[in-house]
């Protein structure tokens, strides 16, 4: 699997994002400022509500502006066993139920499921709890992360 093919899924998928965030941005902003909202009394909110949204929704746009910037810089190099699973690893795990999942670990911002040849692969930042416990594990080796009071269990199967 093209690691820098998944790489631009990413960045394509965050452009698409960023324009529908601004989108809705812009029309929080009109609302916010459009003069049939101008508040006639304390409970007339309208405009006040249009305002926090729009502030909400700038502050993801640069949330995601500041992602694409990491992913263009982002160079995923080749799996290097003796440094373990790295940024930039695309893992295969399996679980308990004989259940596996293709990550692919990048910077943040990118958690996404992307399709490459195919095959599902989700994308994780290794600041997550899954990316964290990865980290430095190796082909074979046993994954465990805590959500709430389940403990779950991965098997390393292979990594690129």
């Amino acid at each position: 699997m093209d690691k820098f093919l998944l790489r631009q899924q990413v960045l394509e998928q965050l452009a698409e994002d960023l324009l529908q965030v601004e989108q809705a941005a812009r029309v929080a902003h009109e609302t916010a400022t459009h003069e049939e909202n101008i508040a006639e009394n304390k409970y007339d909110t309208l405009g006040l509500e249009a305002a926090y949204l729009a502030t909400g929704q700038a502050r993801r746009a640069e949330a995601i502006r500041q992602a694409m910037a990491q992913w263009r810089q982002f160079r995923p190099l080749p799996y290097d066993a003796s440094k373990g699973i790295q940024l930039g690893a695309l893992v295969c795990l399996v679980d308990a139920n004989e259940q596996q999942q293709c990550l692919f670990l990048g910077p943040d911002g990118g958690s996404m499921k992307l399709v490459c040849r195919a095959q599902l692969v989700q994308v994780i930042s290794s600041a997550s709890p899954l990316g964290r416990a990865m980290l430095g594990k190796c082909e074979g080796d046993d994954v465990f992360i805590q959500i709430a009071q389940v403990r779950q269990q991965f098997e390393v199967l292979q990594v690129q």
